[in-house]
């Protein structure tokens, strides 16, 4: 074998080497973004088309969410959401359109108090999902649901659900607020 053809078979090597090595590596990315933004990666996946954006738009949320200043809730302040969450749900039983409107209000305080910045909705909910992927999609139907009722499109049943998926939020939200006390 002479050395120009030995070259080229190094060459060939080398290169079938880089892109298995570059596939092992787009692959670990995925899974993890894919672990851990769980069903939000699908929902991303699906609405950008691409593998390559979703996975883009996914590591620029968490860049994004990495600069905030995410602070625990005072002993006061959870004192405080937490009876205000229960007088939400019991009002729901006399004025479940007035309940509604008040929990998605609160569920903003709470963000707002534990430091994730209030734009609008699309942007609170993709910030959100880098912390809570899990819920996320729960806190978008009830946003949705909230809409349809200020334009009297919400049954009492879909009002009901928007209350069990908004409680489902304010629930993380203070429980990652007691595992952070506890853990950091």
């Amino acid at each position: 074998m002479n050395q120009g053809t030995l070259i080229a078979i190094l060459v060939i090597v080398i290169a079938v080497l880089a892109v298995v090595a570059f596939l092992a590596i787009r692959k670990r990315r995925s899974q993890h973004l894919r672990e851990r933004f769980g069903p939000e990666y699908d929902r991303v996946l699906h609405r950008e088309g691409d593998v390559r954006k979703a996975e883009g738009v996914l590591e620029m949320r968490q860049k994004r969410r990495d600069k905030f200043q995410l602070r625990p809730i005072s002993a006061n302040d959870r004192t405080n959401f937490e009876s205000r969450w229960a007088e939400v749900q019991a009002q729901f039983v006399d004025e479940p359109k007035n309940a509604v409107t008040i929990a998605d209000s609160l569920i903003s305080e709470v963000m707002q108090a534990r430091g994730y910045p209030m734009s609008d909705f699309e942007q609170r909910a993709a910030d959100i999902s880098v912390d809570y992927p899990e819920v996320v999609d729960r806190y978008r139907r009830a946003h949705e649901i909230a809409l349809r009722h200020s334009r009297g499109q919400a049954s009492t049943e879909d009002l009901r659900q928007a209350m069990v998926h908004y409680r489902s939020l304010f629930q993380q939200l203070l429980q990652s607020d007691q595992l952070e006390r506890k853990g950091a």
